[in-house]
């Protein structure tokens, strides 16, 4: 999108708001922000949240907030956790189009500007989600993942981390569910697909990052139960029992050394040839599963 397309900016009618919730993010919060500052497209606002931090957080909102009229600093009085962070942040929401950033991770410099020039032409669709990089700490890149078809949301979260979606979606959906801390983006997108069309763009417009310290890895297991916890409750909407049986096995290989034999015997019972058919693959699942519990 040509920047002379643009709205001109007014603190008033920002086209597009992002909410960045910060907890102890000192370490990458400055290049966080400034690749929000940086984007092709300017008409935005940021809504920094600090969740309670005791690092120098408050001081690099501070100094962004102070030097840009567009980054709106915000403070928990107490740490909330992430869900709670964004329902605040969304609540003080301008924008028609919301979205939202980690402070650790990176936005290439043209992810706004593709992904609203998509929802401008294709006035149909409400989520529009693209590809990212998954980076280390030094921001090498690992690998692209590219962004699935929304019917794949039974194997995995197909929206992963770059997505802008129309402000009646945050409107219907009634926030992040703030029981679901690390599955809360899962929950969200699946309740979503219910009444929304999603989109796919395969282009690579977001950086990951993975370190010790970012909450995929540091709270691994709890997110995989929550995650579990949330397909459950989606497949009871599920008429085809081989999907059903096939989004319980691929769940089951997705977290090999936390083998649930609840849900292969949910998923045994839903479509036995699915799970047959599998056999091989979840017979060498579990036996890693008890050989990871025997060496713990």
């Amino acid at each position: 999108m040509e920047a002379e397309s643009e709205t001109s900016f007014t603190l008033n009618c920002p086209v597009v708001t992002i909410v960045m919730p910060i907890y102890n993010g000192e370490k990458y919060l400055d290049s966080a922000m400034q690749s929000v500052l940086r984007q092709d497209y300017s008409n935005w606002e940021l809504i920094c949240i600090d969740d309670a931090s005791t690092d120098q957080s408050a001081a690099i909102i501070n100094r962004h907030a102070q030097a840009d009229p567009r980054v709106l600093h915000l403070t928990n009085e107490r740490n909330l956790g992430l869900p709670a962070t964004l329902n605040r942040g969304f609540t003080e929401a301008q924008g028609a189009l919301h979205s939202w950033t980690s402070d650790d991770n990176i936005l290439r410099p043209n992810m706004i500007a593709t992904l609203v020039e998509k929802l401008e032409t294709e006035p149909e669709a409400d989520v529009v989600y693209a590809g990212y990089s998954v980076i280390d700490e030094e921001e090498n890149i690992l690998r692209y993942v590219a962004p699935p078809p929304i019917d794949q949301r039974w194997f995995g979260n197909p929206v992963g981390a770059a997505f802008l979606y129309r402000r009646q979606v945050t409107e219907k959906l009634g926030g992040y569910d703030e029981q679901l801390f690390g599955a809360e983006d899962y929950d969200y997108w699946m309740r979503a697909a219910h009444h929304y069309k999603m989109v796919p763009v395969d282009k690579d417009l977001y950086l990951y990052r993975r370190h010790e310290r970012s909450l995929t890895d540091m709270r691994s297991k709890e997110i995989r139960q929550l995650v579990s916890k949330v397909l459950l409750r989606e497949l009871k909407h599920v008429d085809d029992n081989a999907l059903r049986a096939k989004a319980l096995v691929e769940r089951i290989l997705s977290s090999w050394h936390h083998f649930d034999i609840q849900l292969f015997g949910r998923a045994l019972i839903s479509h036995p040839p699915t799970v047959l058919k599998a056999s091989p693959r979840l017979s060498v699942d579990l036996a890693r599963a008890i050989w990871h519990r025997i060496r713990s």
